[in-house]
């Protein structure tokens, strides 16, 4: 302590003590409603309007809600405002404020609080006033719909809530922005199908004025343009709408909206009142026996879960798509097909094509006919164009076991309900059924009676055991068919033999891999093991092309012997072996073979021991490392399965955002992604500022020699748009001090493709040689591998050339559409088009 410095003392001259530190509750309240003022103040608002009005205890201002009869007939033009400001009910205000806290919130930071405040309100406005024109239009039509919606008087503050919402979307990180887009407006729009109320055709209108605002607003803001997803969002995106299309039925039964556009759909949840069947039903099987013997089959629990059924089978398929798994991509496509078929039969949809029965329907059932059909159609259709994103298969044995044990369990408690219908058939209404007349209704008992047409005749079980085996017995095959695909799914997601996959990472524990050996866990790589187990390769096999990845694992000394056996196993198989990104020690091996070996890039690696930042060839370095030490910069070191939740959820947004903004096809093989820094062995460094953000990730695959980590190689490289320049230097440079000082032996900053060391061109290149360095200048604008290789030039590293090795030139041809394939796996026609037109626009530049 300096001389000049007081310690605060109180009267007495004793040390005052500290003033009292708030509870971090109270910080965390304040902090929010200061950088949200806005959303706190609507939250407080709607609270105290609901109290006031009395709207928590069942009483309902008419003179402040909005609606055709208060502000049209009524003439109370300011409803569409006071509409926004209060609940008609107590879970409606726990469920507004909520989202308002929430989603306002995040629409408040986005737009700022001015903006927010104006968006509510325009948006909340023109939702209600266009919502309320469009009633009376339709009611002046004469439309039913019309007639049963008018009669509601909305109070729902969420109408502007979705509007700031959506229009807060075109500012955005493009991840956030197509997920509340799309997801958005799916359930909007399933809302206002199978809900069909006031409310919720209010909201729909909103968020559109919302987009449409925001998009003004964001004019020539480049977060305000569309951008192409990922592998992964793509999928997420897929699911996210397909568990969407699902919750219909969970919104009519939420909302008893029976008579909604599509409530038709899913009758099975109407509450029936089921009388005993008359017995002149057996000699005229009228409408009303229709009606009234689907009462009886369909009262109770059990026909109310089989009409579960469709909505569960949907959201099972969506957490499958989720992770890109091919057997729910199936299962979505056949459950759909199944709706989109069962519901032309069920709501008559053949009526249109009748010219007598399409004039005795209204304009309103003939669009609730169409749009039943078109919500599983539109879905299929989905499905269709983004089938190359669901490419994870089940391994053969868990879909044989699948197989029988659906096919089993149907065979069972079909048998069970033949046998109770033969021996109970003096409960059937028009007597004991023949097994013929049985097995020609075998679906009824399994399928939820909203997707079959009505019933056409007596033959139904009124009574006893038959009526209860009737209602009962497709529940607990339902309940084996869903737990048999919740195991189909977790099977697939091993997606290669596991023990296969340990005794590779077992093997590369012990050393003789080299430093891009771990690429060799990577999803889409097998394996070959010597005989005894001491040797190994990854590998893929594309077009009969043996791909090798990275060194042959295996002992000093053991390289030809690695080398020899797996070429002769790939003879046996018929294909033909292709040694790819492998090192210097295995060159001597290939050059006795004869085979042809070329270089496909370089490698650049620092050596820790000798690692120094002084010097002016290190000055590049030392300034960055400099900049972000004053700035308050520091770095985590964490697993993905460690990290906080808010890290890995930034992580993701991040790199969202870095391949929404590139139209080129995402390239893999020995180019990780999202998925491969989640393996747990390895490790990410994160960068983050001052404030807590992360201003740039890299993750690092680990070398092992005898069990011990001896080196690190960097693979994953993402860093945020306003980060610090030099950002990844200062990255590096401190992973290297880091690694440094746990004795780690190398840092390897991978693979460059297509490079060429530093003063090493061939005096006489080769043909190869010619077109490689062609290739690299064309690919350049496209991928930036030129551009990456001198970058990590800056860390004066050492360079060890990468190796490609194949036996015969005349293979030369497949092997290239090979290694294409691996690095773009499931790139477009799109993506090549516009891979196609940057290394075009470089050909026009040159």
């Amino acid at each position: 302590m300096s001389a000049t410095e007081q310690v605060p003392t109180d009267a007495a001259g004793a040390p005052a003590p500290e003033p009292p530190t708030l509870p971090r509750w109270v910080r965390a309240t304040s902090g929010y409603i200061r950088r949200h003022p806005f959303s706190a103040a609507l939250s407080v608002v709607i609270l105290g309007v609901s109290l006031a009005t009395g709207t928590f205890w069942g009483r309902f201002p008419m003179e402040l809600a909005a609606g055709q009869s208060t502000t049209i007939a009524s003439g109370y033009w300011w409803t569409p405002v006071t509409a926004l400001l209060f609940a008609d009910s107590v879970v409606g205000a726990i469920l507004a404020i909520a989202l308002v806290l929430t989603a306002g919130a995040y629409g408040e930071r986005k737009l700022g609080t001015l903006r927010a405040i104006a968006v509510f309100f325009v948006t909340g406005v023109l939702g209600v006033l266009i919502g309320v024109a469009a009633q009376s239009i339709l009611l002046g039509w004469g439309s039913m719909w019309s007639t049963l919606t008018s009669l509601d008087l909305v109070a729902d503050p969420t109408i502007g809530t979705v509007g700031l919402l959506m229009a807060a979307s075109a500012y955005a990180p493009a991840l956030w922005q197509r997920r509340i887009r799309v997801v958005g407006f799916t359930l909007l729009l399933m809302f206002a199908l199978y809900a069909a109320d006031s409310d919720s055709e209010f909201r729909l209108v909103s968020g559109v004025f919302g987009l449409v605002l925001g998009m003004l607003l964001a004019h020539g803001n480049v977060r305000g343009s569309w951008h192409r997803s990922s592998y992964r969002e793509v999928r997420t995106i897929v699911a996210a709408i397909v568990a969407a299309t699902g919750l219909g039925p969970f919104i009519v039964l939420v909302s008893g909206s029976w008579s909604a556009p599509l409530g038709l759909v899913i009758s099975g949840f109407s509450p029936l009142e089921a009388d005993s069947m008359p017995k002149s039903c057996v000699q005229d099987f009228t409408a009303e026996c229709s009606r009234q013997a689907d009462a009886v089959l369909n009262s109770g629990a059990g026909p109310f879960l089989v009409s579960l059924v469709p909505a569960l089978l949907t959201l099972l398929a969506a957490w499958g798509l989720r992770t890109g798994r091919r057997a729910a991509w199936i299962l979505a496509l056949i459950v759909n097909a199944a709706m989109a078929i069962l519901t032309t039969t069920a709501v008559g949809l053949d009526e249109l094509l009748d010219t007598p029965s399409r004039d005795q329907l209204t304009i309103e059932d003939g669009m609730a006919m169409v749009l039943a059909v078109l919500v599983p159609v539109a879905v299929i259709v989905l499905l269709l164009i983004t089938r190359r994103r669901f490419q994870v298969r089940a391994p053969a044995a868990a879909v044989a076991r699948y197989a029988a044990t659906v096919a089993g369990a149907f065979a069972l408690f079909a048998a069970v309900y033949v046998v109770v219908g033969l021996f109970d058939g003096g409960n059937y209404l028009d007597g004991r059924p023949s097994i013929g007349e049985l097995f020609a209704d075998l679906a009824r008992p399994f399928v939820s009676s909203g997707l079959l047409s009505p019933i056409a005749d007596a033959g139904i079980p009124v009574d006893g055991i038959a009526l209860l085996t009737y209602q009962w017995i497709g529940v607990p095959f339902w309940i084996v068919f869903i737990a048999a695909t919740v195991r189909l799914f977790r099977a697939t997601e091993v997606g290669r033999d596991a023990t296969e996959e340990a005794r590779f990472r077992a093997l590369l524990k012990n050393g003789g891999a080299g430093t891009l050996g771990f690429m060799g866990t990577w999803p889409g790589n097998a394996y070959w093991f010597s005989a005894d187990g001491e040797r190994a390769v990854a590998y893929r096999v594309i077009n009969k092309i043996a791909l090798t990845m990275s060194d042959p694992v295996c002992a000093p000394g053991a390289e030809r012997a690695a080398v020899e056996e797996f070429v002769l196993y790939c003879e046996e198989q018929g294909w033909s072996a292709c040694f790819y990104s492998f090192h210097d020690r295995f060159l001597p091996v290939f050059e006795d073979f004869g085979w042809q070996t070329m270089s496909v890039g370089e490698e650049t690696v620092i050596d820790l021991p000798s690692f120094e930042l002084a010097g002016k060839a290190w000055q590049k370095v030392r300034q960055p490392l400099n900049r972000a030490e004053r700035e308050g910069m520091t770095t985590l070191w964490s697993s993905w399965h460690d990290l906080p939740a808010r890290y890995s959820a930034a992580i993701t947004a991040v790199s969202e955002e870095w391949v929404a903004h590139k139209k080129l096809p995402e390239m893999g093989f020995t180019l990780g992604g999202m998925e491969e820094l989640k393996d747990p062995d390895v490790r990410l460094l994160l960068a983050i500022d001052a404030d807590g953000g992360i201003q740039a990730t890299t993750s690092w695959l680990p070398t092992w020699t005898d069990g011990k980590i001896t080196g690190w190689t960097i693979d994953f490289m993402r860093r945020s748009d306003d980060s610090m320049p030099g950002i990844m230097e200062y990255v590096i440079a401190s992973a290297a001090l880091r690694m440094k000082e746990e004795g780690v032996q190398v840092l390897s900053l991978s693979g460059a493709p297509l490079a060429t060391k530093p003063g090493a061109a061939p005096a006489a290149p080769s043909f190869l040689d010619q077109l490689l360095g062609w290739l690299g200048e064309m690919l350049e604008p496209a991928y930036g591998f030129t551009s990456l290789f001198r970058f990590k030039s800056k860390f004066n590293p050492r360079y060890d050339t990468i190796w490609m090795a194949y036996a015969d030139p005349a293979k030369l041809g497949a092997i290239g559409m090979a290694i294409g394939a691996a690095y773009l796996p499931n790139a477009t026609p799109q993506e090549y088009l516009a891979l196609v037109q940057t290394i075009t626009k470089r050909g026009d530049a040159h």
